[in-house]
């Protein structure tokens, strides 16, 4: 499902660029948006408390989803219904829960969510848009190393730092988590190392794959060490499992590029794998699948109390959850954090409520996962680099939550790749270049004794018919020098048109068998 049709080992890449990739500017929204994202800015509005993100948001989200709708950005999929329908649980659970909580939470959890993804399905629907904005999130992250290097050292975030310092402002909190490897966990400018890792990890195989042919390798692979520089600072076992999963994907591809079945067969090996361990193994799959995607035993064993109580929490509330309350869980588990998004959706709003983010996002990597283009075109490079990015950070969402600023931004990124999943090739036609070039695998040329080519009649793609011409002509012309009776039938050939010369080197052709 990732891809059929995306060669990452190919030579054409580089030539299958597009022209015109390098000169598009993202929409001024857009950019701002992004900068909200990074500039983390609050303030009060009374006992209300608003970000820039969420100001910028609550002034689109209307008018965008209008348009949406409507049809004006594009095909509507399931996944633009489930996203607002899952918006519309959430809130449900949330009245139903915490009722004298529920309007500040409901503006401004879905000002957040349904806010970054319409903004994206508005905005970022070409190819030269979903490249620039790769250049836009790599500029930023480029923008936050040395703030990172410098915070790994002395342990402040010197961005939320600094806006805290105006008066009548307010940023994130300077978190306080032990070192890792002698290093401060660096947030820059998010509410938590994981959510920079996270940010990081999130363009990686965007940037190594995406911009293959329309930066040199160099670049490629000196940003992507960059972008896995920030990765490590964060030291974050669920941003390195991010990174590390996109660069297996890619690798995975590269080393059976030749190979159709690919994706079946590495499917087969986990499954296989996942049978193995629950046969050979006292604990289950995904506690062992714990143990190796995080820095310690013992931070593993936590996530797996955290999944095995938050079930118990789910079977006893499988409507409307437990919206913002307290869950269930043992007395020595003292801090409520739950490092798992899937499992907190489930908690807070129900089986319905997981269901609905869970399938919208599950029909976003279907669809662009089907679509069909050229080997080794820009636009098989853009649609691999977004779904090994999404497929990665499924596996990581399961050990890690997200919220505020990341929680968007991720639902925008998702939001960005949509508009592949009715996208046309480089050639302008769509899935139907695969088959067009399987056609003219399968033309075939013969000769009698002493003939000219007979060529199919089949229908065939432009530079074909021309590349069949020309060969017509040129047969043609040699047995027309060879036989005088029709020589001077081509001695006006220059003079003719196209259609007249063909005919003419046909009948030329006929006369010689």
């Amino acid at each position: 499902m990732i891809s059929t049709a995306t060669n990452i080992g190919s030579p054409q890449g580089s030539a299958a660029g597009y022209a015109g990739v390098r000169k598009e500017t993202l929409h001024p929204l857009v950019i701002l948006y992004l900068f909200t994202v990074v500039i983390p800015i609050g303030f009060n509005i009374g006992s209300v408390a608003i970000t820039t993100m969420r100001l910028l948001l609550m002034a689109t989200i209307v008018p965008m989803s209008v348009n949406l709708f409507s049809g004006k950005y594009g095909k509507v999929y399931p996944i633009d219904y489930l996203f607002y329908v899952h918006i519309i649980w959430a809130s449900l659970a949330l009245i139903v829960n915490n009722p004298g909580l529920a309007v500040q939470n409901i503006g401004s959890f879905s000002v957040e969510f349904l806010g970054g993804y319409t903004l994206a399905r508005a905005y970022i629907r070409t190819p030269a848009t979903f490249i620039a904005l790769i250049r836009m999130i790599l500029l930023l992250v480029l923008f936050a190393l040395p703030f990172a290097v410098s915070e790994a050292l002395n342990g402040r975030a010197a961005i939320p730092y600094w806006i805290g310092k105006i008066p009548g402002l307010w940023s994130v909190a300077q978190v306080n988590i032990e070192k890792r490897m002698g290093l401060e966990r660096v947030q820059v400018y998010f509410a938590h190392p994981i959510h920079f890792g996270l940010f990081c990890s999130s363009v990686l195989a965007l940037t190594f794959v995406s911009m293959r042919g329309i930066v040199s390798n160099f670049a490629r692979y000196a940003l992507s060490m960059a972008i896995c520089l920030g990765v490590f600072l964060s030291l974050s076992s669920g941003a390195l499992l991010a990174a590390i999963l996109q660069m297996s994907l890619v690798a995975w591809a590269f080393l059976l590029r030749r190979n159709e079945a690919r994706w079946k067969i590495l499917i087969g090996i986990f499954v296989f794998l996942y049978v193995a361990i629950d046969l050979a193994s006292n604990r289950t799959p995904l506690r062992v699948f714990m143990t190796y995607a995080t820095f310690s035993s013992q931070t593993a064993y936590y996530r797996s109390i955290i999944v095995e109580w938050g079930m118990i929490n789910v079977w006893a509330n499988p409507f409307l959850g437990l919206g913002l309350n307290n869950w269930v869980r043992p007395g020595y588990m003292k801090d409520g954090s739950m490092d798992n998004f899937w499992l907190v959706m489930a908690v807070r709003y129900g089986i319905p409520g997981f269901l609905t983010v869970a399938l919208g996002y599950a029909d976003a990597l279907y669809r662009v996962g089907r679509r069909r283009f050229a080997p080794g075109s820009q636009l098989a490079n853009m649609k691999f680099g977004w779904m090994v990015v999404f497929v990665g950070l499924s596996f990581t969402l399961y050990t890690v939550h997200i919220w505020t600023a990341m929680y968007s931004y991720v639902f925008f990124l998702l939001g960005a790749g949509v508009w592949m999943a009715d996208a046309t090739d480089d050639a302008g036609q769509g899935e139907a270049v695969a088959d067009a070039a399987e056609r003219k695998r399968r033309v075939s040329y013969s000769r009698g004794p002493a003939a000219g080519p007979v060529h199919a009649r089949e229908v065939q793609p432009s530079h074909a018919r021309s590349d069949i011409a020309e060969n017509a002509a040129t047969d043609a012309e040699q047995d027309a020098r060879r036989s005088p009776e029709v020589f001077t039938r081509f001695s006006d050939r220059e003079k003719a048109g196209p259609a007249q010369r063909f005919a003419r080197e046909r009948d030329a052709a006929k006369y010689k068998r």
